[in-house]
């Protein structure tokens, strides 16, 4: 599907189905918060105190979202949660740890799609549950993808940082603050035929994962 045809969709289940929309916003809710709580959550083990004094370290989804970037993916699929602070210069190996905690988000919602994966398979299909899990799969698999773009500020461009050589690194980082968030803004627009660059990128990932685990 296209990302214009997704918004469609996404806008008239708002008004047409209201509760499959509402199910869709609890699987995001949960998702985020999972996603930026394993942030949090890692760069404490890792270290440093920064998020835990920000009182990231909460399953409370009000510690988490970021209210334009949920609103932009309920809307058109792609947003973000609120970025969780951390200082680098508390963590034992500043490169390799920064690298890390940006994993934990992507992989905290991969792992929870596999563990929802594996309750649906004892779950009877006619369940409200049933019907609910596979949202959720979908949500937290593509949220993961999405982030591991390797483009700032998404997780994906710290995750790169950790294996580039350190000269390249900085480099690439000057860059990325530089021009990451105009590249990211051309990467969502709908170019060719209402779908985004983006979306032409990441939709076999998400779709690859999604069929061994749907």
């Amino acid at each position: 599907m296209s990302r214009f045809g997704y918004t469609t969709l996404m806008l008239s289940t708002l008004f047409t189905n209201p509760i499959v929309f509402i199910i869709w916003a609890i699987s995001l809710v949960v998702a985020l918060t999972i996603h930026e709580y394993a942030h949090a959550k890692t760069a404490d083990y890792l270290g440093d105190p920064t998020p835990r004094a920000n009182g990231r370290i909460t399953l409370d989804p009000r510690a988490h979202l970021d209210p334009l970037g949920t609103i932009l993916i309920l809307i058109v699929g792609f947003g973000w949660g609120r970025p969780v602070e951390f200082d680098p210069y508390n963590l034992r190996n500043p490169k390799r740890d920064t690298a890390l905690i940006a994993l934990a988000g992507p992989a905290s919602n991969i792992v929870l799609a596999i563990i929802l994966s594996i309750l649906s398979s004892f779950l009877g299909a006619g369940s409200l549950i049933a019907s609910i899990i596979p949202l959720m799969i979908m949500m937290n698999i593509s949220l993961a993808i999405f982030n591991l773009v390797p483009v700032f500020p998404l997780d994906g461009e710290k995750i790169l940082k950790g294996f580039l050589p350190t000269e390249l690194a900085v480099e690439y980082d000057n860059l990325m603050h530089q021009y990451g968030t105009l590249i990211l803004i051309m990467l969502l627009l709908p170019i060719a035929s209402g779908s985004s660059p983006i979306s032409v990128l990441i939709s076999p990932a998400i779709s690859f994962v999604s069929n061994l685990l749907l």
